[in-house]
């Protein structure tokens, strides 16, 4: 094959999951789904997050699949055409086809080379650096760095995001040698990993996702580390001298009084997730509990952290 056509539409949420199966019905071979706003302060979680509202009180409804401003990039064959293909789909939607955001060939490549190229090892302050399996050997001592070895996966979390930096950094600058610690929505258990390289006596990793606990425990495992890891139907285990979330502003508001019950008197809590403009709210949720400030501020995101009290 010479090669494919990417064509890029942007549709409503409420559209986008029938544009998508329109599309592939018109001939395209894959569609994927993006946040038109990712990466801007107006990005949104695909699915509701935990404590916000539903579609409605009692209705059972479940929150629509997709982004307010949802972009779908069909890959065709490359002699597709990009207008008949849209109005192949227009007409089975039954409606005019959105605008034509991009027209592009995609050449034929090594897509395995391609997609680790984007993986590059992460230095992250002045002690750790994350790198995929495949720059392991070529990491050398890494001027004396700790390594982190972590594949991109199912789970979030591979160090590149502004809110994991920002936690990894708070970890490097604060934990000390022997504290325990949770991560609260572990993920990937980078930063249980993190906590675990840097010389934590004890690290649990706590989510509500099967396959954040799978990651979790394989990336351990692959890390030579001991990191406990336990659902969020476990019976809770008992308070850390750091505990850090790495979620969503609604959910750590929601979660203030559980998280707050697994630090320690004196001990750490670290909040990110959290956009700049939503510092303020989360930190008034924790308000009796924990009192949180700004530790840290990166690309419109902002992690908190705060003591509790004796």
């Amino acid at each position: 094959m010479a090669g494919w056509l990417e064509v890029v539409i942007e549709v409503g949420r409420e559209r986008a999951e029938q544009w998508a199966d329109a599309l592939l019905e018109a001939g395209a071979l894959s569609v994927q789904a993006e946040d038109a706003d990712a990466d801007s302060p107006d990005e949104q979680p695909q699915y509701g997050e935990p404590g916000t509202p539903g579609p409605g009180p009692g209705q059972g409804v479940p929150a629509p699949i997709g982004w307010a401003r949802t972009r779908l990039s069909a890959l065709c064959d490359a002699p597709a055409d990009a207008g008949r293909l849209l109005a192949s789909a227009a007409a089975a939607m039954a409606e005019p086809a959105p605008r034509l955001l991009a027209s592009r060939p995609v050449a034929d490549r090594d897509w395995v080379r391609a997609t680790q190229s984007q993986f590059e090892p992460i230095p992250v302050g002045e002690r750790l650096i994350i790198t995929p399996t495949w720059h392991l050997d070529a990491l050398g001592d890494a001027a004396g760095r700790i390594p982190i070895v972590l594949d991109p996966g199912l789970a979030f979390g591979t160090g590149s995001h502004p809110t994991t930096l920002m936690c990894l950094q708070w970890l490097e600058r604060h934990l000390r040698p022997g504290s325990t610690v949770i991560d609260y929505g572990c993920g990937s258990g980078i930063l249980a990993i993190a906590a675990a390289r840097l010389g934590a006596s004890r690290v649990t990793g706590i989510d509500i996702d099967p396959q954040a606990l799978a990651s979790t425990r394989d990336n351990a495992a692959r890390n030579g580390v001991a990191v406990q890891v336990l659902g969020t139907d476990a019976p809770r285990p008992d308070a850390a001298d750091v505990v850090v979330a790495n979620i969503l502003s609604s959910p750590l508001k929601v979660l203030a009084p559980v998280l707050t019950a697994l630090v320690k008197p004196g001990g750490s809590l670290v909040l990110s997730g959290v956009l700049q403009r939503q510092a303020d709210e989360v930190a008034a949720a924790y308000t009796g509990h924990v009192p949180l400030s700004v530790a840290a501020t990166l690309d419109g995101w902002a992690c908190l952290a705060g003591t509790k009290p004796r």
